[in-house]
């Protein structure tokens, strides 16, 4: 299984069969455009500037990138530093937390769901659940060191900041501040931190396909050194280039749900570089199992029908993980 990995120090020339994508299924990096998503200072002191913004970005591109958001640059370097000591050790080390059953908690994987797909993806990633903490951190990784103090202390922080934008997200839809939170439950957590290894030929594969995320909301941790985001943005893929300190958030597909539609979470994909490895770490927040998600009465007292029907969570985590990564919309089965 260690040939499995793609951190297992092999050297490529060529990209191997398996990561190669058909022709009409490739990046197409020429085609990929430069375009600014939305860049919104949390330490504006005027509320509804920052509630408008978040709105905004919501509506149009599912995506936008927070400064001042509370987490110090110490501790976004420490993430990422102790992440690359983790792929960087020794892959019988690393071996001892992999497994390629999805639905585990904790565990060490390559490409995204290595049994239900056909051609792979260029990236390892270790998978961490993070809610409660005390669940789940004497399971984590050791060594390296200092990885169970900063992913934790990461992990809470994290956690915070997910929580005030979801408010902030319901206050934009015209709802209470509480109402998303208090819908998705006690919601858990989990995160991926994802190693896209130097690729010899990155025009044939990705190191993640065009998915949207099946959560509620994303916080992304980027490299600063090394670009590899791109979403779907009016038919033309964009390259996000991370700015200085910032977080990368998208809303997922719970989100859209919710919203009745007004919000969409958009489809997005990883590109690998030929000279550099990248580093990213996904956090997710995502609605206790039980929890049902549909659209919020007051988007759908004015007539509008509901765009999709109720579902729990559990339902749609289940349905999500039986299908390729790439396949069609999930929110496409949940539609009335």
């Amino acid at each position: 299984m260690a040939e499995s990995l793609l951190s297992s120090g092999i050297q490529y020339e060529h990209v191997p069969p398996i990561y190669v994508r058909p022709t009409s299924d490739r990046p197409k990096l020429n085609e990929v455009i430069s375009e600014e998503i939305p860049l919104i200072d949390l330490g504006c002191d005027d509320i509804s500037k920052i509630i408008s913004q978040i709105g905004h970005a919501c509506r149009n591109y599912g995506f936008f990138q927070v400064t001042n958001h509370g987490i110090s640059k110490e501790l976004l370097q420490k993430m990422i530093e102790v992440a690359r000591e983790f792929f960087h050790m020794p892959v019988e080390e690393k071996m001892k937390y992999y497994s390629e059953d999805p639905l585990k908690k904790i565990r060490l994987s390559t490409s995204s769901n290595i049994n239900e797909e056909k051609v792979r993806n260029w990236r390892d990633y270790l998978r961490l659940y993070c809610h409660p903490l005390g669940e789940f951190v004497n399971e984590w990784p050791s060594p390296p060191p200092s990885f169970k103090e900063v992913v934790s202390t990461y992990c809470k922080e994290v956690r915070q900041l997910g929580s005030k934008l979801l408010e902030a997200i319901s206050e934009s839809l015209g709802l209470e501040g509480n109402y998303i939170n208090a819908m998705l439950g006690d919601q858990g957590q989990h995160m991926a931190i994802n190693y896209y290894p130097p690729c010899p030929e990155p025009e044939l594969t990705f190191g993640l396909p065009a998915h949207t995320d099946p959560h509620s909301i994303t916080i992304l941790l980027p490299d600063q050194q090394v670009a590899g985001l791109q979403l779907l943005r009016n038919g033309k893929w964009i390259a996000l280039d991370p700015s200085p300190k910032a977080l990368v958030i998208n809303i997922g597909d719970q989100i859209q749900a919710l919203s009745n539609g007004r919000y969409k979470s958009a489809w997005h994909r990883a590109i690998v570089n030929s000279n550099m490895e990248r580093i990213s770490v996904a956090s997710f927040l995502c609605p206790e199992d039980r929890a049902v998600i549909g659209p919020a009465k007051k988007l759908t007292d004015d007539g509008t029908p509901p765009v999709y029907r109720s579902f729990t969570f559990d339902e749609y985590y289940k349905k999500f993980w039986s299908r390729s990564l790439d396949d069609e919309h999930c929110l496409e089965l949940f539609k009335n």
